[in-house]
């Protein structure tokens, strides 16, 4: 268990009433499926009321019930296997339709991050990246995805980008062997954390690089090597990692990045398109059909 969490239990244990000790014995023995519970089916569950085990999370030195339940969370997401994953989104959602519950906590979760993420590590990671000789971004298992597009977009804005193939440790050091202090490693993992990317990160800090993590806490393996944290809040729905909240931060990096660049980037994508349009990449959509439909029905 989190390390803060059970120091201050076993230090507040002697001053707990009757009904607190019976929640932290709880809370000790079954903290992973308490980091799931309201706050009123935990007081149901031990015989207590929904109060009292608000004041007790207060009592412990959290905000309320929500921030020592997102502490819980967040300690034991890395630990999950997929069949408990299971089983915690089907306590979760019960029944509740389950589109409106997913698209719910995705709404949740980036409304978190914007409270949570460090607006000071954003623009510092953004200056780094526009000054650096070259950019490495690295995302493994789902987070390929995450950094596949990352780096779409930064290949079009910066002269000089690497996607990482995180198949294997060795080919990750092979693709690192040529970084320096000149340039920007961008790694992206959540949990369960990949550990490909926790030792490339360290390679990359042990080289000199700016390191930049985009992860969820600052106790991830990656944020420990980072110059940078960019954090975004995580979740689980059922198999999959959301994440929603890392693809937004993305997407505001790469909007920084553009307008950071907008008087240089003019002629580059007037090019672009040039190129898109001579070499027929993009299929063009005739909406007449679709404005005559409209007419009609007007």
């Amino acid at each position: 268990m989190n390390d803060f969490l059970t120091t201050r239990i076993q230090e507040k244990m002697g001053t707990f009433s009757k009904g607190q000790r019976l929640i932290a014995n709880y809370i000790m023995e079954h903290y992973d499926k308490v980091a799931f519970m309201t706050a009123s089916r935990l007081g149901t569950t031990v015989g207590v009321s929904e109060s009292t085990v608000v004041r007790f999370a207060t009592e412990i030195g959290y905000a309320g019930y929500p921030e020592l339940q997102r502490a819980m969370q967040e300690m034991i997401r890395s630990k999950l296997t997929i069949v408990q994953r299971m089983e915690v989104t089907r306590e979760r959602i019960g029944q509740n339709d389950i589109l409106d519950a997913v698209l719910n906590q995705d709404s949740d979760i980036i409304r978190r991050t914007m409270e949570y993420t460090s607006h000071q590590d954003f623009y510092m990671a953004v200056d780094a990246i526009l000054t650096s000789r070259k950019v490495y971004i690295l995302g493994a298992r789902s987070c390929q995805a995450l950094a596949s597009f990352l780096s779409y977009y930064c290949g079009l804005l910066l002269e000089d980008v690497m996607l990482v193939q995180a198949t294997s440790e060795a080919e990750i050091f092979q693709q690192l062997i040529h970084i320096n202090a000149q340039d920007v490693v961008i790694g992206i993992s959540f949990p369960r954390y990949s550990r490909k990317a926790a030792k490339a990160m360290q390679f990359a800090h042990n080289c000199g690089a700016k390191v930049i993590a985009i992860t969820d806490t600052a106790v991830s393996p990656l944020a420990q090597y980072a110059d940078y944290a960019l954090l975004a809040r995580s979740d689980i729905a059922a198999i999959v990692d959301s994440l929603v909240a890392p693809l937004s931060l993305i997407d505001a990096l790469i909007v920084t990045l553009s307008l950071k660049k907008e008087n240089s980037m003019d002629k580059t994508f007037d090019r672009l398109e040039n190129i898109w349009e001579e070499y027929h990449v993009y299929e063009k959509v005739d909406n007449t059909a679709e404005d005559d439909a409209k007419n009609a029905d007007a």
